[in-house]
């Protein structure tokens, strides 16, 4: 083996349990270990990227990694940290899902090499599907008693929660069956030994590990990683419109981007340890240097770069670092006539705009009405003059005299005027 898996781990703040005997096993031979994905949705998201490292370093270090796409068990639902069963998907929807959460597994994981510890895709619908509910019970069921799944959190949790108010139905109550029966299945067919997930996931394993030990005669393994959580309490993973996800469709590049350059120093410190593959070495250097000078957010940027290559690509990376740097940029106006229409807006999303036509910019527009009867932007032509006669206007991040005129010279993309008032007001006259 290349590096110690567990040692890895540790360093990096990615262990939460393991189970006695699991870093014994992993230091014999190349093992197999599986993480399972939830299909419902044809994206994962940054609050999946853990999970993926998991597997990701698993790899790294030499053993064979198994992503687990839940397609029966997502029919279902898991009950741990839920308080509402999931809606359930159907065949074709699920088969969409998995073949993009593949393609998206795919930039962290090698499914293609010959490599003996290549990664492998799998889906639980392929192997449950045409398991009878009467044989599932003869033959999975009979091994696991009533006492011990409800000792655990999951469903201890789930049932005592108030707001599930309606209780626990019949079916997520056996989804640590099925789930425990996926860990026998890869056991036995695969020889995959040990199953990784977060903490929360811990009941769900150990069902799994019950069922290799009662059933075949053998032995599983369990390991978990914290669940990530933000320093100053909010939800990781989320952002005002939800999800961070990572289709870009779904959540841009620039948004992405965006959401780990906005780290705290104490989130990014703990954040570049999970979510890179950088060394320890680099890592203590990079904290090193950030704490020396923090106002350079050596850390965050460092972070944001790394993760956005490797979830979208360099390319990706270099357009939105420079997007994200046009605003303070001295070559402005150059700058962001680069900018794809797409980027543009999200570079001032939530700025106020409004539309004139091609008609009037032809004619010329005098900063007076640019500022005021043509757009809104202030309040009235006196506040214009004296913005003005305060040379605080500026057109595309130049300052401008009261003279000035805006003509079809100032549009960038043949299409956006950005006006100013100081450093904190900025309005987007769009020509229809």
């Amino acid at each position: 083996m290349s590096k110690n898996f567990i040692e890895e781990l540790s360093w990096r703040g990615m262990i939460h349990d393991v189970m006695p005997g699991a870093e014994a096993h992993l230091l014999e031979q190349m093992r197999s270990a599986y993480v399972g994905f939830d299909p419902t949705a044809d994206s994962l998201h940054i609050g999946n990227l853990v999970p993926i490292m998991l597997l990701a370093h698993y790899q790294r270090c030499g053993h064979k990694p198994f992503a687990l796409v839940g397609g029966a068990t997502g029919m279902i639902g898991d009950p741990s940290g839920k308080s509402n069963e999931r809606n359930l998907l159907d065949e074709k929807t699920l088969a969409h899902n998995q073949s993009a959460i593949k393609k998206q597994l795919s930039h962290f994981l090698d499914f293609e090499s010959d490599a003996s510890n290549a990664a492998v895709l799998v889906n639980n619908y392929d192997w449950m599907n045409s398991f009878s509910f009467l044989n599932f019970i003869r033959d999975i069921g009979k091994h696991i008693t009533v006492n011990y799944m409800m000792a655990k959190d999951s469903v201890k949790n789930r049932i005592t929660s108030e707001t599930a108010s309606d209780g626990m139905s019949f079916t997520e109550f056996t989804y640590q069956l099925v789930q425990g029966y996926d860990f026998l299945h890869l056991y036995n067919n695969y020889n995959c030994s040990i199953q990784m997930g977060g903490s929360d996931q811990w009941g769900n394993i150990t069902t799994g590990t019950e069922l290799i030990r009662r059933i075949a005669k053998g032995k599983g393994y369990a390991i978990t990683c914290p669940l990530v959580t933000k320093a100053d309490g909010s939800k990781f993973g989320k952002s005002e419109g939800g999800n961070v996800w990572l289709d870009a469709k779904r959540t841009s590049p620039y948004k992405f981007y965006q959401y780990w350059l906005n780290s705290s120093d104490e989130d990014a410190k703990k954040y570049i340890k999970i979510f890179t593959f950088l060394t320890q070495d680099i890592i203590n250097d990079l904290i090193h240097k950030h704490t020396e000078a923090p106002h350079l957010r050596l850390l965050q940027k460092r972070l944001a770069q790394e993760i956005t290559t490797m979830v979208h690509s360099e390319n990706d990376f270099v357009n939105v670092e420079k997007a994200s740097n046009i605003l303070f940029s001295k070559t402005f106006k150059a700058d962001i006539k680069t900018l794809n229409e797409a980027m543009f807006l999200e570079l001032f999303e939530g700025v106020p705009q409004t539309e004139l036509s091609q008609l009037d910019l032809n004619k010329g527009i005098d900063m007076i009405a640019a500022l005021a009867s043509k757009t809104n932007f202030l309040n009235s032509n006196a506040e214009a003059r004296r913005a003005l006669k305060e040379n605080a206007v500026s057109v595309n991040k130049e300052k401008v005299k009261p003279e000035y005129i805006i003509t079809t010279k100032d549009l960038i993309n043949n299409k956006y005027i950005i006006l100013g008032k100081g450093k904190k007001h900025t309005y987007i006259i769009k020509v229809v």
